[in-house]
């Protein structure tokens, strides 16, 4: 193994209430030798076993995680579960209401999405790419937390920036028969293509949920080289983590 130095994460910037508590992971602060240097967090890529073992465990010991987070076996899909299932179920996006309880998404360029509600009682992350967002997860992240969505709260972690996205005519068609709106998102790209802002295109389907306080979106995981893994920059890689759970009294 690689030697290891301090853990660094994202801290999301937005209103949420004291007890709620939310990282994102950057690619620092683990043991995995290259293309995983070096916090990567899935097991799914190639990476060593025992260095993602040793990563998580850095991670919740680091960052005082009060219980092992659910992993997900993502499928770009719609399904949202409660986060005190089984680990390895099939789902994009996870939920709780009960306090310590760890909800965790895994990304490396598809957008992590958080979500709580004003009174700091239920949280949720999702998994959004191009592909979720188009079928609903958003959608889904907002009805698993069963409340008014005026009363929800996001933050857009870190993901592809609008720069960097190129997506092909048939994507964007598929959207627009969803919502003419997401025309807004979608520009030309030298190469005859379409770049797309998945920030705008969950922002859009925030707001037709009635979430109207949304922050974050500023980042680039394919640019930042330095502190996230991209997959579309370089393939074989590995992943960042996005995480929320309630804090207990």
């Amino acid at each position: 193994m690689e030697p290891a130095t301090d853990v660094e994460v994202v801290l999301p910037n937005w209103p949420a209430p004291v007890n709620v508590r939310a990282i994102s992971t950057t690619r620092n602060g683990g043991v995995s030798p290259a293309p995983y240097d070096s916090l990567n967090l899935g097991d799914h890529v190639g990476d060593d076993s025992r260095n993602v073992s040793c990563n998580r465990q850095r991670l919740r010991r680091q960052l005082g995680i009060p219980l092992e987070p659910l992993w997900l076996q993502q499928v770009h899909g719609t399904r949202v579960i409660r986060a005190d299932a089984p680990n390895g179920l099939e789902a994009d996006g996870a939920h709780t209401r009960e306090p310590g309880v760890v909800c965790a998404v895994m990304t490396a360029d598809c957008l992590p999405l958080l979500l709580c509600d004003s009174a700091g009682t239920k949280v949720a992350v999702l998994h959004a790419g191009w592909r979720g967002l188009l079928a609903g997860i958003v959608e889904a992240g907002v009805a698993a937390l069963a409340g008014d969505g005026s009363d929800l709260m996001a933050w857009l972690g870190p993901a592809i920036g609008p720069d960097k996205f190129e997506v092909g005519e048939e994507v964007r068609e598929l959207f627009l028969q969803k919502n003419e709106r997401a025309e807004e998102a979608f520009r030309s790209s030298p190469r005859g293509r379409w770049l797309a802002d998945l920030y705008l295109l969950a922002r859009q389907r925030l707001l037709g949920c009635g979430v109207r306080r949304v922050s974050g979106g500023a980042f680039c995981t394919y640019d930042d080289e330095k502190r996230f893994f991209s997959y579309r920059r370089d393939q074989h890689t590995g992943r960042c983590a996005t995480l929320i759970w309630l804090e207990s009294a």
